[in-house]
């Protein structure tokens, strides 16, 4: 049985592994949806120093469609059943409380919830009742030109500074678990890199200024894998060919993220080349260690 207390409060940094059973994620969309390739997937991710899965049936990127609430159910509850008996701690991309209490009714440990806690209110409360870990990330609805009730609504305006308004909203929205009555002890924040946040402006100073969302006492989750601030950076470089980066550049500078997230203490990255990030990680874990 893994040890909730000790996997929230994880000294090292830690690698998080993406495991997308989707039609249309923005990088691997389709690659896992058949049952025996995801669990595959799953364990290779394992063997390549995963120590968390971060299993999700619903893409989040912009212009996506929403799947249906029985189809989630069924792909998320799949993959978790060949998993958990092959010893994986499993974290649930999911924004749905039915879907929430089907994975850990299965033994899943976290609720990764990319919306905090506000798409569906249920949700919290879901995990309020479970022992189970819950990721509070960042949200201000849907990205611009994606779904959601006011689909060109431009949610990438920070009045006071990108890290001043994510940290300030972050932690209104960390209120309001709470009060659906989930542990302190329990919760972990994420900046929500990427989501209302289109730019290299908006990503880079979340990321320096990371001391700030460790100094609420949560531990912190970042999300970096493959975003489009990564492919501006290239580009702006004049290291991307006429199709845009490569996915192993993407992946190279995810992996330079992921060591400089490690040196400065971040809970875990979530990314799509474990092995990568898993050595970039021991590299940034070792330099705190001397530093």
């Amino acid at each position: 049985m893994t040890d909730l207390q000790a996997l929230h409060d994880a000294t090292h940094t830690m690698v998080m592994g993406v495991l997308n059973i989707t039609e249309d994620s923005f990088s691997d969309g389709g690659l896992w949806l058949d049952p025996a390739k995801a669990a595959q997937r799953g364990r290779d991710m394992m063997a390549a120093g995963a120590d968390i899965i971060d299993i999700g049936a619903e893409s989040t990127r912009p212009g996506a469609k929403r799947v249906s609430e029985a189809d989630e159910l069924a792909r998320i509850t799949g993959a978790v059943k060949t998993l958990i008996p092959a010893g994986a701690v499993l974290s649930i991309d999911t924004t749905r409380a039915s879907v929430a209490t089907a994975a850990l009714s299965e033994g899943a440990q976290i609720i990764n919830d990319v919306s905090g806690g506000t798409l569906d209110a249920e949700l919290p409360h879901v995990v309020a009742d479970h022992d189970c870990l819950y990721i509070v990330q960042h949200w201000r609805g849907w990205l611009v030109g994606s779904k959601g009730a006011n689909p060109d609504q431009d949610t990438s305006v920070y009045e006071h500074g990108v890290l001043t308004d994510v940290h300030d909203e972050l932690m209104r929205q960390v209120d309001g678990v709470l009060a659906a009555g989930v542990k302190p002890e329990r919760i972990i924040i994420d900046p929500g890199l990427g989501f209302s946040k289109p730019g290299i402006e908006h990503n880079l100073p979340l990321l320096t200024g990371l001391e700030t969302f460790r100094a609420t006492g949560y531990p912190v989750l970042i999300g970096q894998s493959r975003k489009r601030f990564i492919s501006a950076m290239l580009t702006g470089a004049g290291t991307a060919g006429a199709d845009g980066p490569t996915m192993a550049q993407r992946d190279d500078v995810t992996a330079a993220l992921s060591a400089l997230s490690a040196e400065h203490g971040a809970w875990a990255v979530r990314v799509h080349d474990v092995a990568k990030s898993r050595a970039a990680v021991i590299a940034g874990n070792t330099w705190r260690e001397y530093a």
